[in-house]
């Protein structure tokens, strides 16, 4: 599934091709993504798409009357096309706006397309989503705070949306090696000083994969086609076996919270 930074890739590739611009048109193919695709989006031909934003793993339009809420699903992909473009067989959604065309393109229709006319933070799918990680209020003060009294491992503490949005099992993996902490390790029971490095390193991974172009890990493309390149940069993540690159040991998989984990038994404790 695609994570926080490859969503921002996304948003941040589609944004200056939206932003400002009058909707022209609008074609719903195929209604039955994960929820029901509403009617009121194909009335918004002539809405001026004022901002393009990011929630989560959720891409936000607001298009003055309301807003579009998008989710890439599983396997989506978000992408812009010139307009007359033929659509392929699981292009589900296009938003014409002049020259350009947004499309989805979503194989398993996990995805979302989803409209709401009130503030989207208040929508069911976003009031309850915890502080977004890349942000100034995410750091070791609240991260400490926030896992006090938690039995539950670090790495599930950090996937729960309800905590730390957009931290997917690569990312989690990834920045508990870099702060040298075991996965399993109770989110209660870990310090201040470790709850600030591993803020820090949650930060930098997650920047470094949207600087690297997210991953191409299920067949993920960015907005003009392109794949990633951050998968060939992990230090554990999909490493079963393989030496560790601090100290050599071999690196190990063990499965939590029915995501497959990966650690190095001597750098993280």
């Amino acid at each position: 599934m695609p994570e926080l930074p490859e969503v921002e890739i996304t948003r941040r590739g589609i944004e200056p091709h939206l932003k400002g611009r009058t909707i022209t048109g609008v074609e719903v193919r195929e209604p039955r993504l994960r929820w029901a695709v509403p009617s009121e989006v194909a009335g918004l031909t002539g809405c001026t798409i004022l901002s393009v934003k990011r929630r989560g793993k959720y891409i936000l339009l607001d298009c003055g009357r309301g807003s579009l809420i998008l989710h890439l699903g599983m396997s989506g992909s978000l992408r812009i096309v010139q307009p007359g473009e033929l659509p392929a067989k699981h292009d589900h959604f296009d938003l014409t706006v002049g020259k350009r065309m947004l499309r989805l393109r979503d194989p398993r229709r996990f995805g979302a397309v989803l409209w709401t006319g009130d503030d989207p933070q208040a929508h069911k799918l976003l009031v309850n989503l915890g502080v977004e990680p890349l942000s100034a209020a995410f750091n070791a003060k609240l991260l400490h705070a926030l896992s006090r009294g938690h039995r539950v491992a670090i790495k599930n503490f950090l996937m729960d949306a309800k905590n730390v949005v957009g931290v997917g099992n690569i990312y989690a993996n990834e920045s508990l090696y870099r702060a040298g902490i075991r996965p399993s390790t109770p989110a209660g029971r870990v310090s201040a000083a470790r709850c600030a490095k591993l803020v820090a390193q949650v930060k930098q991974t997650l920047e470094e994969a949207i600087r690297a172009g997210g991953s191409s890990l299920r067949d993920f493309v960015q907005s003009d086609g392109s794949s990633g390149y951050a998968q060939q940069n992990y230090w554990v993540y999909g490493r079963t076996g393989e030496p560790c690159r601090t100290c050599g040991t071999p690196i190990r998989r063990t499965v939590m919270g029915q995501r497959a984990t990966f650690h190095c038994s001597v750098c993280q404790k």
